[in-house]
């Protein structure tokens, strides 16, 4: 199985979260501080919100597919590679309060998009330094692309 995710950066977390439960008619995967993700069953689709900053417009932070596997992952990065797009693989990588292996790819006006398979929870948000609180506190995009 594999399912589309979206991540938007939200001035209003809180407020999204409260959103997001009602459009969806589900609850979050995963809380954490500056962080929520919701995993809807149908549409297949992971959706997350990281805090930004306070009273911003929503706006896309990235773009990917959640696969199983981290074979699933190698293959997409050949499949990719192989149709002359540059691709950036990280593997056994900490973001988004989560272990990971996943390679990004970006579209022509710039987009980020991963191919990523979630390995493990992790209770901070990324490997850098920097990014081992919230996502506030990080540049937009800093951990996931």
């Amino acid at each position: 199985m594999a399912r589309l995710q979206l991540a938007l950066r939200v001035g209003d977390l809180n407020a999204s979260i409260a959103f997001y439960r009602k459009l969806l008619g589900v609850e979050p995967a995963k809380l954490r501080p500056g962080y929520a993700n919701f995993a809807v069953t149908e549409p297949p689709l992971k959706l997350v919100l990281l805090e930004g900053e306070p009273a911003q417009d929503t706006a896309l932070d990235h773009l990917g597919v959640e696969v199983e596997t981290s074979e699933q992952v190698g293959t997409a990065t050949r499949r990719l590679s192989e149709l002359g797009l540059f691709t950036e693989v990280e593997n056994d990588t900490t973001c988004c309060y989560a272990v990971q292996d996943k390679v990004w790819v970006h579209g022509p006006g710039q987009e980020p998009w991963e191919v990523y398979v979630v390995k493990d929870d992790s209770a901070v948000y990324g490997t850098n330094p920097e990014l081992t609180t919230t996502p506030e506190q990080a540049a937009p995009s800093a951990c996931c692309s």
